[in-house]
């Protein structure tokens, strides 16, 4: 089996150079890094992960615990990890906590006994309190998705109350007085965080809430049915519908066709989330963007600086939203 120090004396280069084309290949200049890898294919060179983790005291892995595996909301995000991590030769394993607080508290148990240098953690029911006695642990980590003061620099999460606000705005700018909203779970904070934002756009316009117009979901298309049909019994007027994400909405979109109702002619709709089925939508989905790659490429920065010494890249820790109009929301006409 070959050695570092035989590729490094085919290569005509260091060990360390070797080991930096192995761990850092971007801190490597492109000719000296082709010289490395080409010396290691004709040496039949296999990277020990394992030897050299026992040696520098790094798996070169982290850990990232997630609500679920599915969903076109996570995917970005974990992508934008992925991406960032692959290319610094770090790789990552998941773990799901199906926002719930014991499955979460063992995925991140379990994360910690594989070694990982550190975590990256979208959580919804571990509390505040946990999360802050975790940071005084010994295991580096970052909250996407949540904001919690006393971490701040340990968080990375969307402005989700300004998401709710703009939301609303949007319908209300449009000439929509009577407006619905389908809300995500109002338990998580996100959920919460978006409510708090249409109550406000509607305070500040003269408009009064109506519990009655106001349907909590769960995040899931199937509520966005279900609330639509729920809003549509009331028999409560309203001529704009907002809702907590876009899964909902189009599940409320498609309750509205079923009753021959026209989005957005008689009912403007808007999302939240931007994911990619927006566009294929019929009409087209106008939503609030959350750039999910970009906070998950920032979480893996934000890992790469802390655990790796690596040179960090600025981002902002509490992430701006803004509207992204399409074709489900149309002016208001009396």
């Amino acid at each position: 089996m070959s050695t570092i120090k035989q590729v490094s004396k085919m290569a005509g280069v260091s060990s360390a150079t070797v080991s930096r084309v192995i761990n850092q290949p971007d801190s490597v200049k492109p000719d000296t890094r082709e010289k490395v890898t080409q010396a290691m294919l004709a040496l039949n060179y296999r990277y020990n992960g394992i030897a050299a983790s026992l040696s520098s005291k790094k798996s070169n892995t982290i850990g990232y615990v997630v609500p679920e595996l599915h969903g076109f909301f996570f995917g970005g995000m974990i992508s934008g990890t992925e991406q960032v991590l692959r290319k610094a030769n770090k790789h990552m394993l998941v773990a799901a906590g199906h926002s719930n607080e014991r499955d979460e508290v063992d995925a991140i148990e379990y994360l910690r006994s594989r070694r990982c240098d550190a975590l990256i953690l979208h959580v919804e029911a571990v509390s505040d309190g946990y999360l802050r006695e975790l940071a005084e642990q010994d295991v580096p980590f970052v909250v996407v998705n949540r904001y919690i003061d006393s971490i701040g620099e340990q968080c990375i999460a969307l402005d989700n109350e300004k998401g709710g606000y703009l939301s609303t705005r949007c319908l209300i700018d449009a000439g929509h007085k009577q407006i619905a909203y389908i809300a995500g779970s109002l338990w998580k904070a996100d959920g919460s965080a978006r409510l708090s934002g249409h109550k406000r756009a509607l305070k500040e316009a003269g408009l009064h809430f109506d519990p009655r117009l106001m349907y909590e979901g769960t995040f899931r298309p199937q509520s966005g049915l279900d609330g639509i049909r729920k809003l549509l019994e009331t028999g409560v007027a309203f001529t704009a519908l907002a809702c907590g994400n876009d899964e909902m909405a189009s599940g409320a979109i498609d309750g509205m066709r079923q009753q021959g109702i026209n989005v957005p002619a008689e009912v403007s709709v808007i999302g939240f989330d931007n994911v990619e089925f927006c566009n294929y939508m019929s009409p087209r989905l106008t939503t609030v963007n959350y750039p999910t790659q970009t906070i998950g490429e920032s979480a893996a920065r934000w890992v790469l600086s802390q655990v790796y010494n690596q040179t960090l890249v600025p981002f902002e820790h509490i992430i701006s939203p803004h509207i992204v109009a399409r074709d489900s929301v149309s002016q208001y006409r009396a």
